[in-house]
């Protein structure tokens, strides 16, 4: 098996729903593109990608957004050396199809009560949803690693709720922890190393909005 020694997460740079949530009423979140500061932002992460895979391969895997898309196009990698795969498993959390502004506020209140990971957006998916497909997407990733000439480097250009999944699903978190993280940040990175000891390591944690909370019954059970 050729594992990869790296698997890069990136964040798309900033779109318009992320500076305006009532474009969401006018253009399905499928199409919203980046701002002037989203491409900045993702040709900045590019130089860094640039310079971190030199002349190695990479197998490529982006999420079917326009946004996506286009910060992957910002990076400007060489197109000899990668191969491209659009995935619509790593596609944004589906909040519905046309969005009202005041119901989506109303059910984001729902959601943070209830919990980001097990609450469905009506219409829509829950997290534990995206879960389950990001899961399904890392068996296929795993069965690609079984051709001996598997690039040395996979890059995965998605969002920043399937970033955290992704990982959740990799290092087996567990809920609670998944509730405490936030996204990263726009055109941010994750990256997972391949160490002496066959493990990979996450190069930096993702920023917690507060400590994990578990019931004290489960100690000794998980994690």
């Amino acid at each position: 098996m050729a594992r990869p020694r790296r698997i890069v997460l990136v964040r798309h740079g900033e779109s318009t729903g992320n500076v305006d949530d009532s474009v969401y009423e006018r253009e399905p979140d499928h199409a919203l593109a980046l701002t002037e500061r989203g491409w900045q932002q993702a040709e900045e992460t590019g130089k860094r990608l640039r310079e971190l895979f030199g002349r190695e391969r990479v197998s490529v895997y982006v999420s079917p957004y326009r946004r996506t898309l286009q910060t992957l196009h910002a990076f400007r990698l060489d197109p000899g050396l990668i191969r491209v795969r659009e995935e619509p498993r790593l596609r944004e959390q589906d909040w519905g199809n046309w969005q009202d502004r005041e119901d989506v506020r109303l059910q984001k209140a729902y959601r943070d009560a209830y919990g980001h990971f097990f609450y469905r957006f009506a219409q829509g998916e829950s997290g534990a949803d995206v879960y389950d497909r990001v899961g399904n997407f890392l068996e296929s990733l795993f069965r690609s690693f079984e051709a001996p000439d598997h690039p040395p480097n996979v890059l995965i250009v998605t969002h920043g709720l399937a970033m955290r999944l992704f990982c959740m699903r990799w290092f087996h978190w567990t809920v609670a922890e998944f509730e405490s993280l936030s996204n990263p940040g726009n055109a941010e990175i994750r990256m997972l190393v391949l160490g002496e000891n066959g493990k990979y390591t996450l190069d930096r944690p993702f920023e917690r909005w507060r400590e994990p909370v578990r019931d004290h019954w489960m100690d000794g059970i998980t994690g």
